[in-house]
């Protein structure tokens, strides 16, 4: 009988492509997990992984055992999650990971929504942007707020897809900037020779804020580059540049900033909830998935109403 611990293993293994990613995925020592990955050989009378000195990757045998592995644990979380459901009651652990903005701005609304769930707890994490869907794939989270910025999220046979809102660049000031009065026309042109403070070369947001500005000749080179966009938004509020940001990155709440829209139609990224397809309908995730689409109504409601405003 093989073991489905040892199974949900191998296929981490396959997702991370080494021991060493995949016990500090899981929270084992490396040598933990090559001794479960023996003794899923064992049961399984197969090779699965071709070891060597330095490493270690799996056989067409245990690729062909990760294929069924895969089946086989969507449809346990499937039979859970259809028992669950006539209990009706939502129970239990939920996980769900959030790139640093959404998670700022979601947490707010899910505990208010959820507070009256009392036999349900609510673990709500920060992930990387990019990360999300593979947390819930390899079943780390339950639910995953991600960001897409190039309309390339698709669902699959094992991943729901869920659109929540989207988010708009918008244009940050210091209130003392003469772009901080509502009156003053904002022209990106004239302001390419301004300090500009953004994320570090490579991210997404760093990469949308650059095509924006091509559009208009380009930007002087940025002086200053800082990982978080709440690290941006403090320092142009203490005078230090001006920015362009997510408009969802604003739920922070910081203060001495004057936001303006950008003429147009601003770049953005589109923001989903990603869920199992097996678990979709289990009690406690299914009420933490309304939780989600409903804070992001309000959200949403937020960023429509945006208007020039000094904070």
């Amino acid at each position: 009988m093989l073991d489905l611990r040892r199974l949900a293993l191998i296929c981490e293994f396959a997702r991370k492509g080494s021991i060493a990613a995949t016990a500090a995925s899981l929270g084992y020592s490396p040598s933990a997990v090559s001794q479960q990955l023996a003794a899923l050989e064992r049961e399984s009378g197969a090779t699965l992984i071709d070891r060597t000195a330095r490493s270690a990757e799996l056989t067409d045998a245990g690729r062909r055992l990760v294929e069924h592995a895969e089946r086989i644990l969507a449809m346990v979380e499937a039979a859970e999650s259809d028992l669950s459901a006539q209990a009706g009651t939502p129970s239990g652990r939920v996980t769900v990971t959030a790139f640093p903005t959404a998670a700022v701005a979601f947490a707010p609304a899910l505990a208010r929504l959820l507070r009256r769930h009392t036999a349900l707890t609510l673990r709500m994490v920060q992930g990387r942007s990019g990360r999300g869907a593979r947390e819930v794939q390899s079943g780390t989270a339950d639910i995953a707020v991600v960001d897409d910025w190039y309309g390339r999220m698709r669902e699959s046979e094992t991943m729901r897809v869920f659109p929540l809102l989207r988010d708009p660049l918008v244009l940050v000031v210091p209130r003392t900037h003469r772009l901080a009065s509502p009156d003053e026309p904002v022209d990106l042109a004239e302001l390419r020779d301004e300090p500009w403070m953004a994320t570090p070369d490579g991210e997404p947001s760093r990469m949308a804020v650059d095509r924006m500005m091509a559009e208009v000749g380009g930007a002087g080179p940025v002086p200053w580059e800082f990982e978080g966009l709440s690290t941006v938004l403090s320092l142009v509020a203490k005078g230090v540049g001006i920015a362009a940001v997510p408009a969802l990155a604003l739920a922070a709440g910081v203060r001495g900033i004057a936001v303006r829209e950008i003429p147009g139609t601003p770049a953005g990224r589109d923001v989903h909830a990603v869920v199992r397809a097996s678990s979709v309908h289990r009690p406690a995730v299914a009420v933490t998935l309304r939780a989600v689409h409903t804070a992001a109504r309000y959200l949403a409601a937020d960023l429509t109403a945006l208007e020039p405003a000094v904070r």
